[in-house]
């Protein structure tokens, strides 16, 4: 156990209280703990106050226990990879999970949403505002992480471009919208889906991130750079410094608190967004932002290292699956080439063209296929019966990646910039 003063010397203290499966796990870099610590002040500059007297992160380094944040007023349960911090780059892909518990202090402990907040357990939760409690939350941590350089510049836009990539590929909110999404706690909360693209799981946090992003892109660009969500964070969340009780709030406080940052019509810019069904993914921050969102045959080293955490090749944007080293798939895209084709969770590719399945020869068989008007043979185990799938698939391997366009202002940049 190794616990670390994140702001040495504040008469708030916050500290870094690490667990691991091994010592050796406990050791940091200076740059890793400078990251840590300017994540704290990065809070502060964003938010101008604390709601806590003491701050814990209670973080957990291990390959046992799950990975997994839980948010408190005054602490956070994380529990990260054991790599974390003697594989810093290989684990980018959990460096915004102390960040988003962190924020929740003040988005979700100190203000909550009304439905949210009950006097007591004979009183039933209600979840209508989650895109706010978890989606704005979830913007915010991935904000701090990059201000806090928890997070490069790089692996920020990489992080962005997979987001936008997925979100627009995923036909689900043809009949579902965000809103509904904030009721599966109640109804299917950790369960996993056999067809998430399509029904659609906790969907309030990652695209709540990119309406939020939408949301201050639009700010910047209406008001020509003078204003930004983060005055929005500052009003809304900052407010009462050194309380640690709760204050909630409803829909139309939140359009209320944005009209005051910059007049606009936003009950109705969020209603388009989290109620409407058959409607585009709100990517429209990315492109505000001053960047395209294109696609190359060379994945990220965000999107390989979000591959080795979950321990799968996601190949959602070429052929629509992801599947094992084993060949056992876990996800195909609805509607995507590998649906088409009659492929679904659970079953295995053993062979491909007619060769035994491995993973570099299948992506050179999908690079290969652009070649030819042949279709990719699979030979694939369904329990105890094998069966041949065409997939006529000629694209090539496809990974996200953000582009620059220079014919709009750089708001990403101002957004992800340190402040101070």
């Amino acid at each position: 156990m190794e616990r670390i003063d994140l702001d040495p010397g504040a008469n708030v203290p916050v500290h870094l209280n690490l667990f691991a499966d091994r010592p050796e796990l406990l050791t940091a870099t200076a740059d890793e703990l400078s990251a840590h610590r300017s994540l704290v002040q990065q809070a502060y500059r964003l938010f101008g106050a604390r709601h806590y007297d003491h701050y814990d992160f209670l973080v957990t380094l291990s390959d046992i226990l799950p990975s997994i944040g839980v948010e408190h007023h005054r602490s956070s349960f994380d529990g990260l990879t054991a790599n974390y911090l003697i594989e810093w780059d290989k684990s980018a892909d959990l460096h915004s999970l102390l960040s988003h518990e962190f924020v929740h202090s003040w988005n979700g402990k100190f203000r909550r949403p009304a439905d949210l907040w009950t006097a007591n357990y004979n009183v039933p939760m209600r979840d209508s505002l989650l895109w706010v409690y978890e989606g704005q939350t979830q913007y915010w941590g991935e904000v701090l992480a990059g201000r806090s350089q928890l997070l490069t510049r790089q692996q920020t836009l990489d992080g962005l471009a997979m987001l936008a990539a997925r979100y627009e590929a995923n036909p689900g909110r043809d009949w579902r919208s965000l809103e509904d999404t904030t009721d599966q706690p109640i109804i299917q909360y950790g369960t996993p889906l056999p067809w998430p693209s399509w029904q659609r799981g906790t969907d309030y946090y990652d695209v709540g991130l990119l309406i939020w992003l939408d949301a201050d892109t639009l700010i910047r660009e209406q008001s020509h750079g003078q204003h930004s969500l983060d005055e929005f964070a500052r009003q809304f969340f900052g407010m009462d410094d050194g309380s640690y009780g709760e204050l909630t709030y409803t829909f139309d406080d939140i359009v209320a608190a944005l009209n005051r940052v910059q007049p606009y019509d936003w009950a109705s810019f969020l209603h388009q967004r989290v109620d409407a069904v058959n409607v585009d993914a709100p990517t429209g921050g990315v492109t505000r932002g001053g960047y395209r969102l294109v696609f190359t045959d060379t994945p990220s080293d965000l999107y390989k290292a979000a591959d080795e955490l979950r321990k799968l090749t996601s190949l959602t944007h070429s052929i629509g699956l992801s599947v094992d080293r084993e060949g056992e798939i876990k996800e195909v895209l609805w509607n995507g080439p590998a649906f088409k084709a009659g492929l679904a969770p659970a079953s295995r590719i053993v062979a491909v063209d007619e060769v035994a399945f491995d993973i570099d020869r299948f992506k050179a068989a999908i690079k290969a296929a652009q070649q030819t008007s042949a279709p990719i043979s699979l030979i694939v185990r369904e329990g105890e019966r094998f069966r041949t799938v065409l997939l006529d698939y000629h694209g090539g391997l496809r990974y996200p990646h953000l582009e620059r366009d220079p014919s709009r202002p750089d708001l990403l940049e101002a957004i992800f910039a340190p402040r101070g």
